[in-house]
């Protein structure tokens, strides 16, 4: 029983006084009674009462939405950034492939490669002295000039026809 009341601070322990300090009568404390005679359903409670539980369940359901709302939002948000990603690799793969085709196109078109495939796929061969064919040509123009005035006319509407009777008289 001493090692109960034993206190291992440096402060004092404070005491509540079993007394009343006017009356300086001890007062038995007496545990509170709870009341058993009325049923739940007769039980009232006031109005300021009913209002605070209201308003913290408006609360608590109000912040609810609020975190679904919030919560929805950002999945949406990595869906589309996700989405975004993708379309940036495929860019990339794209611009990386078209890149080679550049590269190989400009390969291919030295004089070198295109005799190696006109010989390879197309059985082509180059030109002997036998099959070599000289023409000669006069050294005039060759352009011509039109003899003729070559009178172009659209076609009219009766309108226009009738107008121009009525003017060429």
């Amino acid at each position: 029983m001493a090692q109960e009341k034993y206190q291992y601070g440096t402060t004092p322990r404070k005491f509540e006084p079993d007394y009343n300090r006017r009356t300086k009568e001890i007062v038995t404390k007496k545990p509170l009674q709870v009341v058993k005679d009325m049923p739940k359903q007769q039980v009232k409670v006031s109005g300021e009462q009913k209002k605070r539980q209201m308003k913290i369940t408006v609360t608590v359901i109000g912040v609810f939405l609020l975190l679904l709302t919030i919560s929805c939002r950002n999945s949406q948000i990595d869906k589309k950034f996700n989405q975004i990603q993708e379309q940036k690799k495929i860019l990339a793969d794209l611009q990386k492939e078209n890149e080679q085709l550049r590269v190989s196109i400009e390969n291919s078109q030295n004089l070198s490669n295109i005799e190696k495939v006109a010989k390879e796929e197309l059985g082509m061969q180059k030109l002997t002295n036998k099959q070599i064919v000289y023409v000669s040509l006069p050294k005039k123009d060759y352009i011509e000039t039109a003899s003729e005035k070559v009178i172009i006319e659209d076609e009219k509407n009766w309108l226009e026809k009738l107008l121009d009777k009525f003017l060429n008289m």
